[in-house]
């Protein structure tokens, strides 16, 4: 799968395409390499994909706690995308990927990209994809502020 996402992303353009062999790998590669975006796998070595997308996130010493990450699995239940989601991942592909697939969620990262929010128990993207003007609830935010 490695050699299909650093294909599909040479196709996009991408010169500089670094591979990790595991979670310690790839943090390591985040601190001293200049990384515009993170594809992981949910399943990986050592620690897996949420385990280390939370380390980016809440880690004192992330080098780059803000840069986007998209998650790919073989396994997309439900309980996993919102594992994914709530450890801090921008986009959740399913594999197998498809160019087409992968090409969507790296034009939404930056098209589109969603505020960070930083709470008591969560630090990434805002998990909130649409603005539900039906909800009137205490916690209701107002248009444009996200803390």
């Amino acid at each position: 799968m490695i050699g299909i996402v650093k294909t599909i992303l040479r196709g996009f353009g991408a010169v500089h395409v670094f591979e990790a062999k595991d979670a310690t790998d790839a943090f390591f590669r985040l601190k001293n390499d200049a990384i515009d975006i993170c594809v992981v796998d949910y399943q990986m070595d050592v620690l897996d994909g949420v385990e280390f997308v939370q380390m980016v996130r809440n880690s004192s010493d992330s080098p780059n706690r803000y840069v986007p990450i998209i998650m790919l699995t073989a396994h997309s239940e439900r309980t996993r995308v919102t594992n994914a989601r709530d450890a801090g991942v921008n986009e959740f592909c399913a594999k197998p990927v498809t160019a087409t697939e992968l090409h969507r969620k790296i034009a939404a990262i930056v098209n589109h990209p969603r505020p960070f929010i930083k709470t008591t128990t969560y630090f990434g993207p805002d998990r909130r994809r649409r603005n539900d003007t039906k909800y009137k609830g205490p916690e209701r935010r107002q248009s444009g502020q996200v803390s």
